[in-house]
């Protein structure tokens, strides 16, 4: 393992919620990026975002770790969920949802039923 990946392991097993990103949450750099964090601050998600743009290893470390070629990549109690496009289904479909209910992590559900009316 090398030094990149030791580092998202400790990241991704010490935050219930992260997001690997092009950017920050309050400053995306790419479309993607900025999507999904919208959802999980829309939907009053807490979660760690690591700017794959700020460190070469991590950006290339994190593609290795979760054999997924894109980012962004989000991470929930340490297991790799998926890009944008698995994202944006999951919101849609109440995936995400019944996710983070049954990690117990804390979301507004109000919300998340708004994202899917808006999108209905």
């Amino acid at each position: 393992m090398t030094e990149a990946q030791a580092q998202i392991k400790d990241t991704v097993t010490a935050n219930d919620v992260v997001l690997f990103m092009k950017g920050t949450k309050s400053m995306p750099q790419c479309g993607f990026s900025s999507r999904v964090a919208g959802v999980l601050n829309f939907m009053g998600v807490e979660f760690a975002d690591v700017n794959v743009l700020a460190d070469d290893g991590i950006r290339q470390g994190i593609k290795d770790y979760s054999d997924w070629p894109t980012i962004p990549q989000l991470y929930v109690k340490g297991e790799f969920v998926g890009g944008c496009d698995i994202i944006t289904e999951m919101t849609l479909s109440g995936e995400l949802d019944t996710l983070f209910q049954e990690n117990g992590v804390t979301f507004d559900k109000d919300a998340a039923d708004k994202i899917r009316e808006a999108n209905g």
